[in-house]
């Protein structure tokens, strides 16, 4: 079996948003735990959470589970930067994942299944980028083999993989995750949530 891992960036300081969006209660748990949850339920073999901003709350409400962490220290560079620190932390490791999923913590009606299908359409198709699309965007979760690690840890810090899907659309196979279109980035998307 191949191995697959699940990078979850949960670093940035959700600016736009004025209070924490990883601690944001979304039916009676925080938001980053509900993420990290449908992961560690998932067929991943590997949980690895990215935090940054404040990492010590954050911690706080995962540490009990079976996952990794990492701490980014240089959070305010963007989400490259966060995505690079997870997958050189797994590549540094004695058994590396011959697969990569990277996800956020602010998509609030993400669960194992999507992660589920995600590996299962990978198992069928090893060497695609899998990737969900909703509201005609190609987006996070997204899969990515590891032929493609090397572009990865080259992308810039304030860049998140979608450049890599936009240049490679005919490697892209994507998977409708239509409620993966509600993230929550500012107070407004917030009030529609509840």
């Amino acid at each position: 079996m191949m191995s697959v891992a699940i990078i979850i960036l949960g670093a940035g300081a959700s600016v736009r948003l004025g209070q924490s969006k990883q601690l944001l209660k979304v039916n009676g748990e925080f938001l980053l735990r509900k993420t990290a949850l449908a992961a560690l339920q998932s067929a991943a073999d590997k949980t690895l959470v990215v935090l940054g901003a404040n990492s010590h709350a954050h911690q706080n409400i995962i540490e009990d589970l079976s996952l990794e962490i990492a701490i980014n220290n240089e959070w305010q560079k963007g989400m490259g930067a966060s995505l690079k620190l997870g997958l050189r932390t797994l590549l540094s490791q004695a058994e590396k994942p011959e697969a990569v999923i990277v996800a956020v913590c602010d998509q609030p009606y993400l669960n194992s299944s999507v992660f589920n299908e995600i590996i299962k359409l990978h198992f069928n198709h090893p060497d695609q980028i899998i990737a969900c699309s909703y509201m005609k965007v190609t987006g996070v979760p997204v899969l990515f083999p590891a032929k493609w690690f090397n572009e990865l840890l080259s992308i810039a810090n304030e860049a998140g993989a979608r450049q890599i899907i936009h240049k490679n659309k005919d490697q892209v196979l994507t998977f409708p995750f239509e409620e993966g279109s509600i993230d929550i980035d500012t107070p407004e998307d917030l009030k529609k949530l509840y």
